[in-house]
């Protein structure tokens, strides 16, 4: 429960930034999913009339704004996928375009009221195609570069080697890209644990580059275990049902990553603690996903995820938008800083203020761990300073300092190094 307020809580700002000081953020939520060779070409139309109804009531109940999908097995897989699932409703969505390599393939949907498509580019590996795709968010013009990955999956050194060169074929090209860019990476990686080569070759700095990937959640480790059993993915069922994996909920495959510039708070700015495996209550471990009770969704979205795929999608909240860690000229509350940045012990938060007001401070990692919050008080106008507790700067990372009147709320930025 106290995950589930924290999201609240982080999209409850998003709402009083755009309501109350005229600025234009908007929250989207861009989500991922494995959905089991779709269509099974053996008997496509019979695979559309039993599976199609189940896609659906997990779309309708989530809605996301952006759609990554694996695992598409047909040229017109994406097609079908568009007209009777995501606009079964409406014309809400549109794909981007859809190329078929020689595994099974990437699709792309998304809401054409806030995204335009630019393109999708193949980067090839020797089993499945990464695909690239460029959207440009319609409001404000910034542009996101989404990576959809299925890399090679299976356990063994020689499929953890495979792995890692499908990863390196990816940071050659992120590697490339101009510092700043705002990219993710999402999809079924197949990943066992932290110890893996791909997963590290993911998260590396490379000298000169701004190409690497941050993971929000951070796990060390072997993955499929008990304590980490609320972030696994895969599998939806414990018996065998109509191919794909089996066993119950006990692996973390399905991922969202992003660049260093979507995990500070400008432009494209990831929520921390958003990101979620949907239907996954921590209750099913070793057990299919609608074994019994399932806290997390109705009854009726837990057997559409058993039945559609052996994989639970994931997504993330995405804020877009001027106001993320920048000064609003219209604020009482401005000039936001961290000394020193980054951090070492004694820091203090510096911030001026145009008339007196109660200001409230907290501090959270970056998976929205809350570590510090302040008693909110009244502080005079001019410029004023607060102290960090010391702890705060003891453990390597990027945190998120929030600042908090009646009124306005602004997102910071602090860095503690090595």
């Amino acid at each position: 429960m106290m995950f589930k307020r924290r999201i609240f809580f982080l999209m409850s700002v998003a709402v009083l930034l755009n309501t109350s000081v005229g600025a234009q953020v908007s929250s989207v939520k861009i989500m991922c999913w494995n959905l089991l060779n779709w269509p099974n070409t053996s008997s496509a139309t019979q695979d559309s009339t039993d599976r199609c109804p189940d896609y659906r009531s997990v779309i309708q109940y989530e809605e996301p704004d952006i759609l990554v999908t694996e695992e598409n097995t047909s040229t017109y897989s994406t097609t079908w996928f568009l007209n009777r699932v995501m606009n079964a409703s409406g014309p809400v969505y549109r794909q981007g375009t859809y190329i078929q390599g020689d595994d099974t393939n990437n699709g792309i949907f998304y809401k054409d009221s806030l995204f335009g498509f630019v393109s999708n580019v193949r980067i090839l590996t020797s089993l499945r195609d990464i695909s690239q795709f460029t959207l440009v968010f319609l409001p404000t013009g910034d542009t996101l570069r989404i990576y959809a990955v299925h890399l090679k999956a299976s356990s063994g050194s020689a499929n953890e080697q495979q792995r890692a060169s499908e990863v390196d074929a990816l940071r050659a090209v992120t590697d490339a890209l101009p510092s700043g860019s705002d990219f993710i990476v999402c999809g079924d990686f197949n990943i066992y644990g932290s110890y893996e080569s791909a997963y590290q070759k993911l998260l590396q700095a490379h000298a000169g580059t701004d190409g690497k990937f941050y993971d929000p959640l951070n796990l060390s480790g072997t993955w499929n275990d008990y304590s980490y059993r609320i972030y696994h993915t895969q599998s939806t069922r414990l018996n065998s049902l109509n191919g794909g994996s089996f066993g119950g909920m006990n692996d973390r495959f399905d991922m969202i990553l992003m660049s260093r510039a979507v995990t500070e708070p400008t432009g494209i700015y990831y929520q921390p603690g958003s990101l979620t495996p949907v239907g996954n209550d921590g209750n099913h471990f070793d057990e299919s996903v609608n074994y019994g009770f399932n806290s997390a969704v109705p009854a009726n979205v837990a057997d559409a995820l058993y039945y559609a795929s052996d994989h639970l999608p994931v997504y993330a909240w995405f804020d877009i938008g001027p106001t993320s860690g920048v000064e609003d000229l219209h604020n009482s509350l401005s000039q936001l800083s961290v000394y020193p940045n980054p951090l070492s012990r004694n820091g203090k938060i510096i911030f001026q203020l145009s008339q007196a007001e109660k200001v409230h401070f907290k501090i959270y990692t970056i998976s929205g761990s809350l570590l510090w919050e302040s008693t909110p008080e009244f502080f005079v106008r001019g410029r004023n300073e607060v102290e960090i507790p010391a702890n705060i700067s003891q453990v390597p990372g990027i945190y998120l300092l929030t600042a908090a009147t009646d009124n306005v709320l602004i997102n910071n930025k602090i860095v503690v190094a090595q």
